[in-house]
């Protein structure tokens, strides 16, 4: 009881820290804008189609605008996207929210006007000093603003698109499938023979997770709903659990590693069915508008402090060295991006739609380009 008072205190004690630092900074900030206006007022002389998003707000306020195509500098390809990926990282910068997150993309407005990340495509030019790549290349990687038909990306921040995957699949990889190696390689520190539990094990960041573990050699368990059961075995799951008949924090079995997707049972819920020296890695969380799911920090910190597993939270960093880990996998066979749906660029706010609706089997990736 003691224990569960200090998680208590502790957590209100930051949620209100954080509501007070949040609107102390929104009212020094309050003027934030940025220069969509004058972003879309240029002609532009080598038009490319573009969404741009100038308000916070549901898909409904994104635009698909003629822009000017990059043109790349020192280091850096001119690429030509073929395919994009979409991801909950998408949404939350479509809608501002959680809240704390406009303290660094814009309190009023979103200060960058550009969406998407994940992209594969074809190198269209190089910029003086680039050695790795040349025109012609097939590439994919992470860039800021790749829900675009061009994209200017440094040389280091991309690698070569795996000759066995499309270019659908390749776009499929940056966000997901690193945000699910380094949850449950570097997190997680998953060794071989060790028991592994993905709760949301059909969705984007768990249909890679799934896989990784197996690939690390790790006993496999995969929570899902019933429709997505089938899914997860065939990705390697060694056993599944159907949410909608089965509480896994009830259950007897005890797990080395919890990587958990879907943040919709607690820390203390999750202690239940841990190890003595288990470890929880929380990569998502339950929706929210203001913090979630930076409340369950403190929760997780006093945990970790009193009791002999760990609990954490991390952020990913998409970087080379890990996709060419993955660009391997999948050149082997031992990784296989799952897509849900297509969607070509003009119908972006519609997969942004569906995506919302956390129905999403693996990833929803947007064609670009023939």
């Amino acid at each position: 009881m003691r224990l569960r008072s200090a998680i208590r205190w502790v957590g209100r004690a930051a949620v209100g820290v954080g509501l007070l630092a949040l609107v102390a900074l929104a009212i020094g900030y309050w003027r934030s804008d940025n220069d969509c206006a004058a972003v879309l007022a240029a002609t532009p002389s080598h038009p490319m189609k573009a969404f741009v998003h100038c308000d916070y707000g549901a898909s409904d306020v994104l635009r698909l605008e003629n822009l000017e195509t990059p043109t790349p500098r020192d280091g850096q390809l001119l690429v030509k996207v073929r395919a994009a990926g979409i991801n909950p990282l998408e949404v939350h910068y479509l809608h501002g929210t959680p809240y704390i997150m406009r303290l660094d993309s814009g309190l009023r407005k979103p200060s960058n006007i550009r969406l998407g990340v994940d992209f594969a495509g074809t190198v269209e030019a190089v910029g003086p000093g680039v050695s790795l790549f040349k025109a012609g290349d097939e590439v994919f990687g992470g860039r800021n603003g790749a829900l675009a038909e061009h994209v200017v990306v440094s040389e280091k921040s991309v690698v070569r698109k795996p000759t066995n995957v499309s270019f659908d699949q390749a776009a499929a990889v940056p966000i997901a499938a690193v945000t699910a190696l380094q949850a449950v390689r570097d997190q997680g520190h998953v060794q071989r023979g060790q028991s592994v539990l993905v709760n949301g094990a059909s969705g984007g960041v768990g249909t890679f997770a799934v896989q990784i573990a197996k690939w690390l050699g790790a006993e496999v368990t995969g929570v899902s709903s019933t429709r997505n059961v089938d899914l997860v075995r065939s990705l390697g799951a060694d056993a599944t659990i159907d949410y909608t008949r089965q509480d896994y924090t009830q259950g007897s079995n005890r797990y080395d590693v919890i990587v958990d997707m879907v943040g919709n049972r607690s820390a203390l819920e999750n202690r239940r069915v841990l190890g003595p020296r288990g470890i929880y890695v929380m990569v998502g969380g339950p929706e929210g508008r203001w913090i979630a799911p930076l409340d369950r920090v403190p929760e997780m910190m006093v945990l970790s402090a009193f009791v002999g597993q760990t609990f954490s939270m991390f952020l990913a960093d998409v970087n080379t060295p890990d996709l060419t880990t993955l660009r391997d996998l999948m050149q082997a066979g031992t990784l296989t991006p799952v897509i849900d749906r297509r969607y070509p660029l003009q119908e972006l706010p519609e997969a942004i739609r569906y995506l919302e609706t956390g129905r999403a089997r693996g990833k929803v990736v947007i064609t670009v380009a023939e």
